[in-house]
């Protein structure tokens, strides 16, 4: 390569939600554009009419923008939009054809099939020397090298070999004169002065190709970066008809952009010190495509979720407040508006910012505070209300020490603890009716702080009502 500034791209086709796969391409080109000083260029490859959709160009940006790929940064240039692109790759077509490195071939496949005798056999040169002139329904197709090796030196695979004689004469254009793929992206490149292509394992294929048509095309091709694929549990790679792959589905369900850049960032790569959770500008200064692991990347959500947990610990917590807002809004809580204090969600948040580990969970952990009545459910009535946590003698003694003692929480656990041992309960016990009868659920918040919060008489009446269902419970 020549010493002409880092250019990298990142080629989306607007067909459906954004793959994190794709974002983990995203992020590693754009820490290679952001080290180097250079561009990185988004261009959307519209041209499968069919299957575009212009929501999801829309998607794509929002979601770049969600992982700090953001239009308003000088390194960002785009979107382009491969379609606006189709005289270059017409006129390279006709540069190809009339240095007889391409040829129009009018072979059906069923033809291709009755000579060779396999459908598994790729085409056969036939119309290689027959001459044909442009006309309708007559493909052209690039004339490969018949001996020899195509060599890719990939920055992370190393050096690959790719026999010529294994590489049919491939199809550039359709019988109707519109390019594919294979050449639109090369030439897309070549207009775009890409100078490093970093893309997934599954474009390794067709690089020999592109290669043969950079060098044909008369510009030196770019350095080759083939990223490792991205696999579930079961060591297959990441499916969206099998597996939650949509980065939008993660944002609704209130994972933090930051900590998802962090867990992308390290699929097939690490900073080499041991260090996990790390800001994506600390691993933009040590980021380099030749450290990145060949082997396939697993896609551990557990491991996600533990690195939101811990991202969420680490706001500040007028931050958390504000970033679970849209959870909490009335338009997507359980509770209407009217209901929605803002003073006792900031009493309870350093509480429940201990204990989320996605935002969307900040809900079933505060409803009780905003709904009228708390929801039973039948398994954690079940559960709470057992024979051996003595529910009704714990609830009745509950209500007697909480009609007169002082309302701060420690003295409501004291109270309870003094309760459950004239029964012989331990806290964990004797809590456990008390819990269900205000809350709803056997996990949540501190109970005695939300006991404070939740107030004296709001309290009492939830756990006169579960008195009273005690002898029918919810079903």
């Amino acid at each position: 390569m020549t010493d002409a500034p880092t250019r990298v791209r990142f080629a989306p086709s607007p067909t459906g939600m954004f793959h994190v796969g794709g974002a983990r391409s995203a992020l590693f080109n754009w820490a290679v554009a952001g080290r180097d000083g250079g561009r990185f260029v988004l261009r959307v490859e519209d041209t499968d009419a069919a299957r575009n959709r212009p929501e999801w160009t829309d998607g794509i940006v929002r979601a770049l923008a969600w992982i700090g790929i953001s239009a308003e940064d000088p390194r960002f240039e785009g979107p382009y939009f491969q379609s606006s692109y189709e005289p270059q790759h017409r006129a390279a077509c006709g540069t190809l054809y009339a240095a007889g490195r391409a040829y129009y071939c009018d072979c059906t496949r069923e033809q291709v099939i009755e000579r060779t005798g396999s459908q598994h056999q790729g085409y056969d040169g036939f119309c290689r020397d027959r001459g044909l002139e442009p006309g309708e329904g007559r493909a052209l197709r690039f004339r490969t090298p018949d001996s020899g090796v195509t060599v890719v030196e990939d920055l992370i695979r190393g050096r690959v070999e790719f026999p010529n004689a294994n590489m049919e004469d491939f199809v550039i254009a359709r019988g109707d004169g519109s390019p594919l793929f294979v050449l639109a992206n090369v030439v897309d490149d070549m207009e775009m002065r890409i100078t490093e292509v970093i893309r997934g394992e599954e474009h390794l294929s067709n690089t020999p190709k592109q290669q043969l048509l950079w060098s044909a095309l008369g510009a030196e091709p770019p350095v080759w970066a083939h990223l490792p694929v991205i696999v579930n549990e079961k060591r297959q790679k990441l499916s969206k008809r099998r597996d939650k792959v949509a980065l939008e589905s993660y944002q609704e369900e209130g994972y933090l952009a930051e900590a998802m850049v962090n867990y992308l960032m390290l699929l097939g790569w690490g900073p080499g010190d041991d260090r996990e959770i790390m800001p994506f500008a600390e691993m933009e200064t040590v980021f380099r495509i030749e450290d990145v692991n060949s082997a396939s990347a697993f896609f551990d959500e557990k491991k996600l979720r533990a690195f939101n947990g811990e991202y969420i610990r680490a706001l500040e917590l007028d931050d958390f407040i504000a970033r679970c807002h849209p959870w909490l809004d009335a338009s997507a809580a359980p509770w209407a508006a009217s209901d929605y204090d803002p003073e006792v969600f900031a009493a309870v948040a350093p509480l429940a910012q201990t204990r989320i580990a996605v935002l969307s969970e900040i809900v079933p952990n505060v409803d009780f505070l905003f709904l009228d009545e708390p929801v039973w459910d039948a398994g954690s009535w079940a559960k709470g209300m057992k024979e051996g946590n003595a529910p009704r003698q714990m609830l009745e003694g509950a209500l007697a020490a909480y009609q007169k003692v002082d309302w701060e929480a420690e003295a409501l656990k004291t109270a309870l603890e003094e309760v459950g041992a004239a029964h012989g309960l331990k806290l964990g016990k004797a809590q456990a009716p008390v819990r269900v009868a205000v809350t709803g659920r056997t996990v949540g918040l501190p109970l005695f702080e939300s006991l404070e919060v939740l107030g004296r008489e709001r309290t009492l009446t939830r756990v006169r009502k579960a008195i009273d269902h005690l002898d029918a419970p919810p079903v």
